[in-house]
Parts: structure tokens; C-alpha cells; sequence
């Protein structure tokens, strides 16, 4: 099975305990107002790249009710559970790794830890395709954890349910981001401690499209 699989499928099982646990984690929400920050002041388009059960759209939406959100996640259970906590916005379910499939373009794209599970080639051409779907002076907002490359790898829980990490350094991602045409905003840093012996370093970027960046030609 391929390793990206096997992570959806532990997601898809485990939806709803996911929901349960980070519905209303606060901890990251200053990354988020970063992000805000540089939208346009009504009716943002947004696309949102494994949106989960709907956490960060319910605070985007919260901040301001006027963005137009498309969320997208490749596990069933978890658009379910983002369609019941956001009415208001419009989900699909979608492989965040074909986001050249889509048709529409947006003011910014939301990639919230999406790139854990993504390998550096696959990271890579993730924000080369974001750079096609944004308008000029877009948005892109990235969230991993920050490690080794080399350290990446299958991980198991008590239960036995399994996901596979990949881990991504912020200098590959800001080379790719400059590459493809973005203007570093902002890097933020979080210390996330999920148990005594389970730390890690939360990576976050955000990143403006340069409004004169020439987008590559689709296919």
C-alpha cells in the first residue's frame, strides 16, 4: 500500500477522535491571523488543502464570515464532519496532490499540516500547482513539522494504527516557494508537546505570490 494511503486510511478511521481532540485547539491561531492578515478585505476565495474535520475553517470563518471557502481532504469521514461544522462553506473530497485537477483560481490557499504526509518531491510540486491556481498577489499558508528529511518514516500508535511522516526543512521549502515565484511573509516556530516523550517543532510559512510572477502554462 502506498505510504499516503495508509495515513488516510488511519484518518479516515479515526475522524471523529480527531475532531474530538483538535476542534478547538487554540495554540496555532496566531499563525492564523498572520495569514488573515494579508487577505483582501471582503469576500476572499479560499481553497483549503486537507481541511480535516473543519478546525481551521471554523476560525477562518469565524474571523470573517465573508470567505468563500472550498476545503478539500482525501478521507470521506473527515469532509463529512467538515460539511456538518462549516454549512456555510463547500467541501470535496480531493488529493491534495492533484490540486492541478481544479478549475477555479483563489485569493489563498490553506495547507494546514497537509505536508507531513507528503514527500519533498510531492511538497514540491504541491506549492509549484499553488502558484498556478493563485491570483496575482496570492496567499499560500504552509504548516509542517520541521526535522531532517532522513528522519522520515512509518509511525505507530499504542492502538496500532499507523501513518507515515515525512518531515521538511524550512530552507527546502522557502528555495521552492522563492522558485515558484513567492515572497516569504512571514516563519513562525511552535514547540508542540503531545506527550513527555512525543516532542516536535511545528513549522509555519507564509507566503505571498509576487503580483508581476509569470504562472507556468497548464498542459
Amino acid at each position: 500500500m502506498e505510504n499516503n494511503q495508509i495515513s488516510v486510511n488511519t484518518f479516515n478511521k479515526l475522524a471523529k477522535q480527531y475532531q474530538d481532540k483538535y476542534m478547538s485547539l487554540e495554540l496555532y491561531d496566531q499563525t492564523f491571523d498572520c495569514f488573515i492578515d494579508l487577505l483582501p478585505k471582503a469576500d476572499a476565495r479560499i481553497l483549503e488543502l486537507g481541511c480535516g474535520p473543519g478546525n481551521i475553517t471554523r476560525y477562518l470563518l469565524d474571523r470573517r464570515p465573508d470567505f468563500k471557502i472550498l476545503g478539500t481532504d482525501l478521507a470521506p469521514n473527515m469532509v463529512d464532519l467538515a460539511k456538518t461544522n462549516n454549512p456555510q462553506a463547500e467541501f470535496q473530497v480531493l488529493d491534495c496532490r492533484n490540486i492541478s485537477s481544479v478549475s477555479d483560481t483563489f485569493d489563498a490557499i490553506m495547507c494546514g499540516f497537509c505536508l507531513p504526509y507528503l514527500t519533498n518531491e510531492e511538497a514540491a510540486s504541491l506549492i509549484k500547482d499553488a502558484a498556478i491556481l493563485l491570483n496575482p498577489g496570492g496567499v499560500i499558508y504552509i504548516s509542517t513539522i520541521e526535522d531532517d528529511y532522513g528522519k522520515s518514516g512509518l509511525q505507530s500508535s499504542t492502538s496500532g494504527d499507523e501513518v507515515f511522516m515525512y518531515y521538511h526543512s524550512s530552507s527546502f521549502l522557502q528555495e521552492r516557494l522563492e522558485e515558484a515565484g513567492f515572497e516569504i511573509q512571514k516563519i513562525q516556530r511552535q514547540d508542540f508537546n503531545e506527550s513527555d516523550d512525543s516532542k516536535s517543532i511545528d513549522l509555519f510559512i507564509t507566503a505571498q505570490l509576487k503580483k508581476n510572477s509569470k504562472k507556468a502554462p497548464t498542459e
